[in-house]
């Protein structure tokens, strides 16, 4: 039997563990979720959700529509995304360089890092020809179909691939890439090519262009895009145009991440 300091820290463990839990069952799709929702996305008691949605009312890491009786992430969350988002190496080096580049160029441009099998985007900046009514920053993406994703993968041997994302590889479109061994050809041609692109391979009518930013030790870091819809990117025509402003920008980024792309 464990002794009484040893359950006690089980314990505390196991509330935490229930807490994340909970946090973790609002997402983009669910933001909003009542008592009985976080019960079947959780498998947890519905005293134990109950007591626990209530504690982190309290406590501002969730809120709660009486009128309604959903539970949302509160703005004790936003904080702390904030802290973590501001002291991000990429976010602080690239936000200021991407937000220019949306200016100039009317479309969106995103600055993204790999967590585990996804991505997550760190800075999203709508051109003056892209609006958006929400922001893509924090939200996940998948790394085969997307030409962030591609960027963060294209120097990961086959293994390596094999090994994060498996060999079958999810369907989005007719276009998406499906097959590791396709996979495998595509990333070879942007090692060659220095960046990478997406025609409709995530989202129909959606393309999208994208190099890779690297830190001080040459590693790649993160990747910076420019996206928009096929009709506005046109990258049988602007292919090298949209390229070659990604890879100033991204050189600019690698400078300040103290990595001599030049030397």
């Amino acid at each position: 039997m464990p002794k009484p300091a040893e359950r006690e820290r089980m314990q505390g463990a196991q509330s935490i563990d229930r807490a994340l839990t909970l946090l973790s069952a609002f997402t983009a799709k669910d933001p909003q979720r009542r008592i009985a929702d976080l019960v079947a996305e959780t498998g947890l008691g519905q005293s134990t959700v109950s007591r626990m949605a209530n504690a982190l009312v309290q406590l501002g890491y969730l809120a709660h529509d009486a009128r309604s009786g959903a539970y949302g992430l509160g703005p004790q969350v936003v904080t702390l995304a904030a802290v973590a988002l501001n002291q991000n190496p990429l976010h602080l080096h690239a936000r200021q360089i991407a937000q220019e580049l949306a200016a100039e160029t009317g479309l969106g441009v995103n600055v993204a890092q790999a967590h585990g099998s996804r991505l997550f985007y760190l800075c999203n900046f709508e051109g003056r020809d892209q609006p958006r009514d929400s922001t893509l920053i924090g939200r996940g993406g998948p790394l085969h179909a997307t030409a962030l994703g591609k960027v963060l993968l294209h120097e990961k041997d086959r293994e390596e691939l094999a090994d994060l994302l498996g060999t079958r590889l999810e369907r989005f479109t007719a276009a998406t890439i499906t097959t590791l061994d396709d996979l495998v050809v595509e990333l070879g041609r942007i090692a060659e090519q220095g960046y990478a692109t997406e025609r409709e391979e995530l989202a129909l009518r959606r393309a999208c262009i994208a190099v890779p930013v690297r830190d001080r030790s040459g590693t790649v870091a993160g990747a910076i895009s420019i996206s928009g819809p096929v009709s506005a990117m046109r990258l049988g025509e602007r292919e090298q145009e949209l390229s070659s402003l990604l890879i100033e920008r991204a050189d600019r980024i690698c400078v300040r991440m103290g990595y001599l792309t030049h030397a």
